[in-house]
């Protein structure tokens, strides 16, 4: 089933990160991953896009889900669908 974009800045080990892609994994969803403990640019271009620091930020389409506790949230309520394919 298509969706609207994910794009998900992360990193490796991070426990929220690793949360974020199990969930997304569980729903059967693809998306981009842009790894910010590699590159400082693509730190920089997430803080920019979200106004945080911390990782994930997660994107669906041009919309700022926010980190895993957010997304979880979203998937929680019913919401993430919505989101996906409104």
């Amino acid at each position: 089933m298509n969706h609207k974009p994910i794009v998900m800045y992360a990193t490796t080990s991070c426990p929220f990160c690793v949360a974020a892609r199990r969930l997304l994994r569980e729903r059967n969803l693809t998306w981009t991953e842009v790894s910010v403990d590699i590159d400082p640019d693509k730190r920089a271009e997430m803080m920019s896009r979200s106004g945080r620091h911390t990782v994930p930020q997660i994107f669906i389409g041009d919309a700022h889900v926010g980190g895993f506790d957010d997304l979880d949230a979203l998937d929680q309520e019913g919401a993430l669908d919505r989101l996906l394919h409104d």
